[in-house]
């Protein structure tokens, strides 16, 4: 028997049908709720508000657990690869040796950008950040294939798919590139994904392209452990603009501009960048653990805790496992880095932040790994972004495939009431 939820207002009694997902989470259905009573429900921000049902990414953070497709990412991170954790989010399986080899082939013939491109890019100053030029590019890749999806065609699907991934490292490797006055290149078929992104970044004139597997790893665990996160600002952004109908390229590149913000995937950048401060300011790791103590001081403390995460995040332990495996094996010397170090220890170990559960976050050790591996600072939310498009992906199709409706919240207004119109003279 269905479970009904009873909402009582002016005396009047309203049912609503319960909503209980697969892991017993709850939603009151309030489809019929203005139709019925004339009501709205006001959530700024949505905290409370389920935008849908899906079947991608499981997030429970009061127990610290993420799911892709009922993988737990700590198996996925540890015996999983990049594109085959991108198959299972956007087609629900993972892939078998054949699947996967197809997949592969099919990203890298799809990996060449037309050369007019270069022509956008060469528009931008190189103090451009790259998250804006890497959403213009996305967006510009609309007018080089300007056909739209037919969403009940599996194969236009799956080839608007493959487009993307294939195409979407390139034009970030180019943000790089052209910020750092480098070549404009292409990739190498011989290797793999992650590596060849690699390359298609580092790879210097007239040297050999060489890279420690060490680095690889960490890039690909990176990349795993962003790949989605339920239904978040730019994934619900994605969803948003899909849901008007516009294209994958265009959804892609509105989440690129969501993701952007220091709240959201600029929280990496924030981190390091906070660092600096500290370094600048003689490094006394201390003296900013208690400011970040003090309500009254407006130092705040990037990197840790999280707005989902009640406990530890789970891609934290990770990644932090990862962060001490690369610097270990880089042997980087680096003040910033130590700094890093220090507020770890201290805040693993002070009882104001263990109380709190202020553990630090995916945002601070991956911010500590890219450092580490010579990525610019302005650049860490484009490798953000990289590890999150294939949820992106999955999203916009899992949206698109279920015809959900176009997204259109309700408002309360409290701004003025009917006015007289004033003349220009009389104002």
């Amino acid at each position: 028997m269905s479970k009904i939820a009873t909402l009582e207002f002016d005396g009047k009694k309203y049912e609503f049908p319960v909503t209980v997902g697969t892991e017993d989470e709850i939603g009151i259905d309030i489809k019929k709720l203005r139709g019925e009573a004339g009501l709205i429900t006001l959530d700024p921000g949505y905290k409370n508000t389920g935008s849908c049902e899906s079947a991608i990414t499981f997030l429970d953070g009061e127990k610290g657990i993420l799911r892709y497709r009922g993988y737990a990412i700590e198996d996925l991170a540890e015996k999983a690869d990049f594109l085959e954790v991108a198959y299972l989010l956007i087609f629900g399986e993972l892939p078998n040796k054949e699947k996967l080899e197809k997949f592969t082939h099919d990203i890298k013939e799809q990996s060449q950008v037309d050369e007019e491109m270069k022509k956008i890019l060469d528009g931008f100053p190189k103090s451009a950040h790259p998250m804006g030029v890497l959403s213009s590019l996305t967006s510009a890749l609309i007018a080089f294939n300007p056909s739209s999806v037919d969403v009940s065609s599996e194969q236009d699907m799956y080839n608007a798919i493959v487009k993307i991934l294939g195409k979407f490292p390139v034009l970030a490797a180019w943000t790089l590139r052209k910020k750092h006055s480098l070549p404009l290149n292409y990739g190498d078929d011989t290797l793999g994904y992650v590596e060849n992104l690699h390359k298609m970044m580092f790879e210097k004139p007239g040297k050999t392209y060489k890279v420690d597997k060490a680095v690889i790893d960490a890039l690909d665990k990176l990349l795993i452990l962003h790949a989605d996160h339920e239904q978040n600002c730019s994934t619900s952004t994605v969803r948003m603009v899909g849901s008007s109908h516009a294209g994958l390229f265009a959804s892609i590149s509105a989440g690129i501009s969501a993701l952007w913000g220091p709240l959201h995937g600029g929280a990496n950048q924030a981190v390091i960048e906070m660092l600096e401060r500290i370094k600048e300011d003689g490094g006394d790791t201390h003296k900013f653990m208690e400011k970040a103590k003090d309500k009254e001081d407006p130092f705040r403390l990037m990197g840790f805790g999280h707005r989902v995460y009640k406990n530890f995040d789970p891609r934290a332990k990770i990644i932090k496992k990862s962060a001490d495996e690369v610097l270990g094996k880089l042997g980087v010397e680096d003040p910033v880095l130590d700094i890093a170090k220090g507020l770890e220890k201290k805040a693993l170990e002070d009882d104001y932040f263990v109380k709190r559960k202020l553990y630090p976050n995916v945002d601070f050790y991956s911010g500590i790994i890219y450092r580490a591996l010579g990525i610019p600072v302005e650049m860490f939310t484009v490798m953000f972004a990289l590890g999150r498009l294939p949820g992106w992906i999955a999203q916009w199709r899992e949206m698109r495939l279920k015809k959900e409706p176009i997204g259109r919240p309700r408002q309360i207004y409290i701004g003025e009431n009917l006015r007289d119109f004033k003349p220009l003279g009389s104002r």
